[in-house]
């Protein structure tokens, strides 16, 4: 794990050797300075001895001064080797996602990767900055200072020894107790995240509803569970503070009661006293530091494990070695597919289908909700791989293509509609990064959403608001209608896209597409049986099986479910138009 995280230091290897660096030029300054100030008592201030007082001053003031800048670019140093070292985190994190298949995105929630590429890489951010200028400092400092302390008086500086094994016992038994605590709070994070997200990805039907209370309640279970483990993390981590202040109390009360003593006796002087107590101090303070540091490190484990889980997640979907990089046409064969979402599914989604298509042949798909349209739609694409069996497109196994290749050659409007902020233009350019404004304008024509666009004030430039708020969900669908045909793909496959268009519209997309791209396979997934009673073949499909497989005629002929769907839709129809007339 370590290893895989170090790798995302990067270019700021440099930056990150010099903040310890820097760090402990501070602590020799700073281990200097006790000395100086014990050298000025006694052979400046008992003897009267001004000049060595001027001396020994400037001195100080010069290691003070060197500590301070030192600490300074350590402070810096720090900052840009721990922001940047985040900046990878999530650069990395990021591009991994974007290899996820489908199957891997399914194991991972939206509010957890949230969390994960926020809350968890700010941890690891701010533990890198904490080892960096204090897992070096504060070890070496405490070192030299119990080195120092028992130069001048072991029988003292054995104080310091003493309180430094016991305070080590007590962090110890904190942070083993804290880390568990810590592991259930990311979890929490993960629920509350997704909770957000879920209400304000959803907020028109929340309120289309008026269940504002009802995710206002849901929301403070989420936040309830959230500071429950959160108060038993902090109680545990709390204890840490108090420990330290007693230990550093005692220890200054002890030095200054048996120094006293020892200075009466002349076994020890007024500098060294003075000496022994600042490193006192400096030990203990770098004990403070050190737990801290362990602390931090505890929080920072159990997110270095989730961060970890992301960059580690093996993508389900690869390139094979020598994949091939041109599809030669938009046939496709189901030969036997067998798919399951969960490996250890009892009943397959999709159960041992065989079906081939021929290039430029227009499909429809029909089927009630859970038939598994969509995610036939899917496997050609090859967002998801199949458990048995196989489906060619162009003659050539889907598994043999490269990605890109693949989908860029299967075109896919998928029932969810999703428009990205910017221009309409910039989201047709989607589907080709380097199309002209008249190709644009060409597709657009074929998904009959130039209709609407060429309405609008500023037509082609018209802003589109994040998720496409700002347009109906008809004029979404076509314009992602058209940002796939963009593409100029073998394969088209709309599934359930003209569900929110007008039916004389959806005749019109038809239409285009017959006349315009015949030799384009168009596979539509559709409800309404006029979306799809023109086509050269209809595919019906029940509870993941095949039910048939034919013209709109031969359906009518023979097929049970095709005439009862036909049959509800045609006479719902006509008792509307016979209301109509009625009335």
């Amino acid at each position: 794990m370590l290893k895989t995280l170090a790798a995302q230091i990067g270019e700021y290897k440099k930056v990150s050797i010099m903040t310890p660096i820097v760090m402990i030029l501070e602590v020799i300054m700073e281990m200097v300075i006790p000395l100086l100030m014990a050298s000025i008592i006694d052979e400046g201030v008992e003897k009267g001895n001004i000049q060595h007082i001027f001396l020994i001053g400037i001195l100080m003031i010069i290691a003070a001064a060197f500590a301070l800048l030192c600490g300074i670019l350590g402070g810096a140093f720090g900052a840009k080797a721990s922001t940047g070292f985040a900046k990878n985190l999530r650069k990395a994190m990021f591009e991994k996602i974007q290899t996820f298949s489908f199957a891997n995105i399914d194991r991972f929630s939206t509010g957890s990767l949230v969390t994960r590429m926020t809350t968890d890489v700010t941890n690891l951010q701010n533990a890198y900055q904490m080892i960096l200028r204090m897992c070096f400092r504060a070890p070496i400092s405490l070192i030299c200072a119990m080195f120092m302390s028992f130069m001048v008086n072991a029988r003292l500086a054995s104080i310091y020894l003493g309180a430094v094994c016991i305070l080590g016992i007590i962090i110890v038994l904190i942070v083993k107790n804290a880390m568990k605590f810590f592991t259930q709070m990311f979890e929490k994070y993960d629920v509350l995240n997704s909770k957000v997200q879920e209400n304000v990805s959803s907020i028109r039907v929340v309120k289309a509803f008026v269940r504002e209370e009802h995710e206002k309640s849901l929301f403070e279970k989420a936040l309830q569970a959230v500071y429950d483990i959160g108060i038993k993390a902090e109680r545990t981590v709390a204890l840490n503070m108090p420990s330290m202040m007693l230990a550093v109390y005692s220890c200054i009360l002890l030095i200054s009661w048996m120094g006293a003593k020892m200075i009466v006796q002349n076994e020890l002087t007024t500098g060294e006293l003075m000496m022994l107590l600042a490193y006192c101090m400096n030990i203990l303070m770098n004990l403070l530091m050190l737990s801290m540091i362990f602390v931090m490190m505890t929080m920072s484990q159990a997110s270095a494990k989730r961060i970890y889980e992301v960059l580690t997640e093996e993508p389900d979907i690869k390139n094979p070695e020598n994949p091939v990089y041109h599809v030669k046409d938009g046939s496709i064969v189901f030969d036997h597919v067998t798919f399951r979402y969960y490996k250890d599914s009892e009943k397959p989604v999709l159960n041992d289908v065989s079906l081939s298509i021929k290039a430029g042949e227009t499909i429809g798909i029909l089927g009630g909700t859970g038939s598994a349209k969509s995610t036939l739609a899917n496997l050609i694409s090859r967002l998801y791989d199949v458990d048995e069996g196989s489906i060619k497109v162009g003659g050539r196994d889907v598994r043999e293509y490269d990605l890109e290749t693949i989908r860029n050659e299967v075109s896919v409007v998928l029932q969810k509609n999703v428009l990205f902020s910017g221009s309409i233009l910039d989201n047709l350019r989607w589907g080709k990064e380097d199309a002209t404004e008249e190709e644009c304008i060409r597709a657009c024509k074929l998904a009959c959403a130039d209709e609407f666009i060429e309405k609008m004030p500023e037509a082609y430039e018209t802003y589109i608001e994040q998720g496409g708020t700002n347009v109906s969900g008809g004029q979404r669908q076509r314009l992602c209608i058209a940002r796939a045909l963009l593409k100029n793909p073998k394969i088209l496959i709309l599934d359930d896209s003209t569900s929110a268009v007008d039916t004389a519209t959806d005749a019109k997309i038809r239409k285009a597409f017959r006349e315009e791209i015949p030799d384009v396979t168009k596979l539509i997934i559709a409800q309404r049986i006029s979306s799809i009673q023109d086509a050269d073949r209809i595919l019906v499909l029940d509870n993941g099986e095949i039910n048939g497989f034919g013209s709109h005629e031969e359906l009518l002929a023979g097929n049970e479910i095709y005439m009862d769907v036909y049959k509800a839709q045609t006479q719902g129809k006509e008792s509307e138009e016979g209301g109509e007339i009625n009335g």
